[in-house]
């Protein structure tokens, strides 16, 4: 996931803090272990390089994890795609900041690309490719995912108000601070420090660190303030949460620029092509899980699906912002 997950505790239990947060980061250690494309003993690494031979049994929770991949693909109109890895690879965006292929790669690309290629067998939880050079990546939902598990455990070890992020794209708010209603979580407007705040967290895992928790019976104790702070950000929006996550997909967290136009990293799995006409997209539900992948969804499908993926979950709460 090449993302450091913190945590902001409050209580006055130090000690059950610590170990519900410990306990929290190992969930997201262990999870990343199981379900990144990057990591060589991965469940999904061996799942990629075996399910277009032979049907691969995996666990019980992965299989349930890719039936709700599944499930969001055919209700947001093939926009969430975890198939979408060979594409990446094509664009130049797995491990580069992208380049535009040739049109013959293009298509042999997107011919390995759709949920109809992936045969889930509910009856033996095995997985199978229809054809070779199937690919998944789990990379637009396997965040939300781990942060809503390790919420779980902070939620069933008595934790009451807690924030967890990964990055900055999903966090989770569960309860509220000390003396408040909700957690208060702004979205920033985007720009070049996106690229170079992921330039840092690269530098952070290549040195092994997992990330981090931080305890505080304070409220909204989110970051200590700094004399050397840069300049304030431009808010463009303020989202009250209390056991909700917000999740928010962008193009610039690697792009490039062609013919004066922003390509970023997040593919159309429908056309093949970067995601154009929508800068940024937020939503924000109970579910991380979901908010990682519609969010995606959302900055793919842009203002014209706006209304249908709003019309998908009952109190859900989207972001737009165009690009220009």
């Amino acid at each position: 996931m090449a993302t450091r997950f913190e945590i902001v505790l409050n209580g006055l239990d130090v000690p059950s803090l610590r170990a519900a947060g410990e306990e929290a980061l190992d969930e997201i250690v262990r999870l990343e272990a199981r379900l990144s494309l990057f990591q060589p003993a991965s469940e999904i690494a061996h799942l990629n390089a075996r399910a277009a031979r032979e049907p691969v049994r995996v666990t019980p929770s992965l299989f349930g994890l890719l039936v709700h991949a599944q499930q969001l693909h055919q209700e947001t109109g093939g926009a969430f795609d975890i198939t979408i890895a060979p594409l990446v690879r094509c664009w130049g965006f797995m491990g580069g900041s992208g380049h535009r292929p040739h049109p013959e790669a293009l298509e042999e690309a997107r011919a390995k690309v759709g949920m109809n290629l992936v045969l889930l067998n509910k009856e033996d939880f095995t997985v199978r490719f229809a054809r070779d050079g199937v690919m998944l990546d789990l990379g637009a939902i396997g965040k939300g995912y781990a942060i809503e598990k390790a919420a779980d455990l902070l939620r069933d070890a008595g934790v009451t108000s807690a924030l967890i992020h990964g990055g900055t794209s999903t966090v989770y708010a569960l309860g509220a601070p000390p003396g408040e209603e909700c957690w208060k979580v702004a979205i920033d407007q985007p720009g070049q420090s996106e690229r170079e705040e992921r330039e840092e967290r690269e530098e952070r895992e290549e040195r092994g660190e997992r990330g981090a928790w931080e305890h505080s019976d304070a409220p909204h104790a989110l970051h200590a303030p700094r004399t050397d702070a840069p300049p304030v950000p431009t808010l463009l929006a303020t989202f009250a949460l209390k056991d909700e996550a917000m999740s928010v997909s962008g193009i610039r967290g690697k792009f490039f620029e062609s013919d004066g136009k922003i390509l970023g990293h997040i593919l159309d799995p429908r056309t093949g092509q970067p995601a154009i006409g929508t800068e940024l997209a937020a939503v924000v539900l109970p579910s991380a899980t979901e908010t990682d992948a519609l969010s995606t969804a959302l900055l793919i499908r842009g203002s014209e699906g706006r209304e249908e993926i709003e019309n998908l979950r009952p109190g859900i709460r989207t972001f737009l912002l165009a690009h220009e």
